[in-house]
Formats: structure tokens, C-alpha cells, sequence
């Protein structure tokens, strides 16, 4: 599979700006022959965590965005998006839409609560798994990279993991060594795209990339605003996994007191 990750400068609150920003992008990538389109974390607000001004009802504009994306353009699309919940508080929710009018969703497990995130969204408790031409797709939002053990439990039935995110240039070193770390440890792609620019007072870094089953990168970004592609072969992973075992060694913690 040839995915397309698009490394935005994030328009602050504007999602109707930031659609018309990623339309052209979209575009390009589809005509490069890309079949998954990847955008940040909250591509079309940033990183916000006032929801009584950006949260989006189920299938909002944001959603029907990447459905619209998805069905002109005949591929799949992923970016996380604040939706509402009729029974708690809402969820950054990461949608991925399809070509057939398909809509999947997965709820971001670990709200960063460093910078207070729990206490504007709730907890996902559901991990999600695709299966894209072939390809087994895991999907997880930004803070969650840091638990190897989300990761872990999915690793016999994944291919490749998509993490998208609004990562500070602060902790840079952090996102990069994470990256590496998920893919060699899960012999698995790891696709991780990240934001650029400013985003109310905070910078943010990209240095997205896509690492091979191996921990190899396969192409990476700086700074600023591009798209990065690249070719997913899940046969790739079936012969690291082969060649080189470790999967097999994994045991489960030993919890008994």
C-alpha cells in the first residue's frame, strides 16, 4: 500500500482554513498513486481544549470532510477530530473514512494529562484494526505511543501502526525514540505524523516518519509543512517476523503476588 502522510501547519480553530489548506494536498497524493491518506491530530482546530467552541456533532463537518476527501479521490483517510458524546464528555476521536462510504472510528485511549486534556475529554477504551488492501492497520492518537502495551497487544494481528499527533518540539527526542522503539520491539511499520507551527503559544516540531518492521526509516521530515510517502508491503513483515523471531518470546506479565 502507498501511504500519504500530509505534515500540516495546523490553522488555529479554523477547520473551514484548514480544509481548504489540505484539499490541494489530498489531491496531489491521490493522484501519486496513494491509497491512505494520513492527517494530524485534530487536523482541522489543533490541539484545543476549549470544547464549548470546537467540538463537532457525530458526523460533523470535520467527518464529512474526510468522507467527502475519501469518496472523490477513491482512497482512505484518517485525522483525529474533538466530537461530541450524547453521554459524556466529548472524545478526540480519530476517524477514518473510506472510499465506499465506509466510517470507522477509534477513541483516544490516554488523554494527555499533562496538559489537562482529561479533563475536557474522555478515555477511549477500544482499541481499532483495519484491514486496507491487505495491509493489518492499528490506529492510535499522539500520548498513546508512550504505552508500549497498547502496542503489545495488538502486534500478532498488525502490519502497521498509524499514530497521529500534535507532539511539542520540546520533547522531540521523546517522539522520535518512541517511533523507532514501537517498530522494532512490534516488528511492524510504524507511520507517525506529527504537526508543524504554532498552536496557541506551543511549537511544534513534525519530524514525522515511517519506519520499516526493522526500525529502519524509510523517509522522515523536518520542520515544515510537506507530505511524506511511502510503500507498506505486509509481506515485509511477515519475513522480519520470520527471520527473526522475537514475537514468539513475548510473555504476558506474571501478576501473581
Amino acid at each position: 500500500m502507498k501511504i500519504a502522510a500530509i505534515q500540516s501547519n495546523i490553522i488555529w480553530e479554523d477547520p473551514e482554513a484548514n480544509y481548504t489548506q489540505l484539499r490541494p494536498q489530498i489531491a496531489a497524493a491521490a493522484a501519486s498513486g496513494a491509497r491512505m491518506v494520513v492527517l494530524p491530530e485534530m487536523f482541522a482546530c489543533g490541539f484545543s481544549m476549549d470544547t464549548s467552541r470546537i467540538t463537532e456533532p457525530l458526523d460533523g463537518p470535520s467527518a464529512e470532510f474526510l468522507a467527502g476527501e475519501a469518496r472523490a479521490h477513491g482512497l482512505w483517510i484518517c485525522g483525529s477530530i474533538p466530537e461530541r458524546s450524547v453521554t459524556k464528555q466529548p472524545h478526540n476521536t480519530l476517524v477514518i473514512a473510506g472510499p465506499d462510504g465506509e466510517r470507522h472510528r477509534y477513541h483516544k485511549i490516554h488523554p494527555f494529562t499533562f496538559a489537562g486534556e482529561h479533563l475536557h475529554y474522555a478515555a477511549g477504551h477500544e482499541h481499532l484494526r483495519l484491514t486496507i488492501d491487505g495491509l493489518r492497520i492499528a490506529f492510535f492518537v499522539c500520548y498513546d505511543l508512550r504505552f508500549a502495551d497498547e502496542f503489545w497487544a495488538l502486534a500478532p494481528e498488525v502490519d502497521a501502526y498509524i499514530v497521529v499527533a500534535n507532539w511539542p518540539k520540546r520533547r522531540r527526542m521523546h517522539w522520535s525514540t518512541l517511533l523507532r522503539a514501537r517498530a522494532i520491539e512490534n516488528q511492524a511499520y510504524v507511520v507517525g505524523l506529527n504537526r508543524v507551527g504554532l498552536g496557541d503559544g506551543v511549537e511544534y516540531c513534525g519530524d514525522s516518519a515511517v519506519i520499516d518492521p526493522w526500525g529502519e526509516t524509510l523517509v522522515s521530515a523536518a520542520g515544515d509543512p510537506t507530505v511524506l510517502f511511502a510503500e507498506l508491503d505486509p509481506q515485509r513483515v511477515a519475513d522480519a517476523r520470520k527471520k527473526f523471531p522475537v514475537l514468539g518470546d513475548r510473555r504476558a506479565p506474571n501478576r501473581d503476588t
